[in-house]
């Protein structure tokens, strides 16, 4: 399954159909768009912290749900109307105040739902700090 946008495009369609993802500040930004494969990064700031200084799990939670919506946009176009039907995700370890990253693979791609695994880590890509499951709905073309 080969990508048809670019990081341009997408970050232009979430600059304009999803401006909400910004309210923070610039702390989440696409990194890569390969077949069947999407990444992003999240820049973590002070709202992004729980009490003993980790990331928390909402900003996890959001960063899997964010690089999946670029997951499926990216290989289907600009359907702003793709939702989340499901997102189960594990908190493995706790993550640093840190960059982290989330890789996004695209496990089925059909007509009506997406299908895909995320994976989030800081600096060591072997050790994850959480893993998440999503399934998005994909609207009627």
């Amino acid at each position: 399954m080969q990508p048809v946008m670019t990081i341009e495009e997408v970050n232009r369609f979430l600059e304009t159909d999803f401006p909400q993802i910004h309210t923070d500040g610039r702390v989440f930004a696409v990194t890569e768009i390969i077949p069947g494969r999407a990444s992003m990064r999240l820049d973590p700031s002070e709202r992004h912290l729980r009490p003993g200084g980790t990331v928390s799990g909402p900003a996890l939670f959001t960063l899997a749900d964010v690089t999946a919506y670029v997951a499926v946009l990216s290989h289907i176009g600009p359907v702003a109307l793709a939702v989340t039907t499901s997102l189960y995700i594990n908190f493995l370890r706790l993550p640093k105040p840190v960059q982290t990253t989330c890789v996004c693979k695209i496990l089925k791609l059909g007509k009506r739902l997406a299908v895909m695994e995320a994976s989030i880590f800081q600096e060591d890509a072997d050790e994850l700090v959480a893993h998440a499951t999503v399934t998005y709905s994909i609207p009627p073309r």
